[in-house]
């Protein structure tokens, strides 16, 4: 009797691990969805901290000072932080953006974050990298779907230049 070998596979076969495959991605993008969630937010945390640190860095090293302020473009400080932010040498020593000053860093903020620094327009540094301003400003970072889950950021920096983050659940 001749030997018969078969190629591929049948539409049985085929529909059944599409299924299978099918329930497994039903089952898993829940996960992932929350995963890139968490993952947005520590980029963006991480973005944050590394302009504070870019400005208050030269501050000190231009000994005029610097800062960090809400920028829609990169060009200019507009007062809503879910836009982005700049990092920017204050050259003439305003602590404030003004034309005169350089950026240095431009972050443009992911549509799916949303940033608040409620009446937060600058977080400025002096030539010794303490704040300009007396008092503690935060800004509040969180995915704009949340879910009640600890995914928000608050991000105070202190009049001594220290930034501390703290974790919270969502609203």
């Amino acid at each position: 009797m001749p030997c018969r070998s078969s190629r591929g596979f049948t539409l049985v076969e085929l529909m059944v691990t599409i299924a299978v495959l099918a329930i497994l991605v039903a089952i898993a993008f829940p996960s992932f969805e929350a995963t890139f969630r968490s993952n947005r937010v520590a980029t963006t945390n991480n973005a944050l901290l590394s302009a504070l640190s870019m400005a208050r860095s030269e501050a000190v090293r231009n000994t005029r000072g610097g800062g960090v302020c809400a920028s829609a473009d990169g060009e200019g400080c507009n007062g809503n932080w879910s836009n982005g932010w700049i990092a920017f040498a204050d050259n003439d020593g305003s602590g404030d953006f003004t034309d005169g000053d350089t950026v240095i860093n431009f972050t443009q903020l992911n549509p799916k974050m949303e940033a608040d620094g409620d009446g937060v327009d600058v977080i400025a540094f002096n030539s010794r990298g303490m704040r300009v301003s007396t008092a503690d400003q935060a800004i509040v970072l969180r995915p704009t779907t949340c879910g009640g889950q600890e995914l928000q950021r608050t991000v105070n920096v202190s009049p001594t230049g220290t930034v501390r983050v703290t974790k919270g659940n969502c609203p």
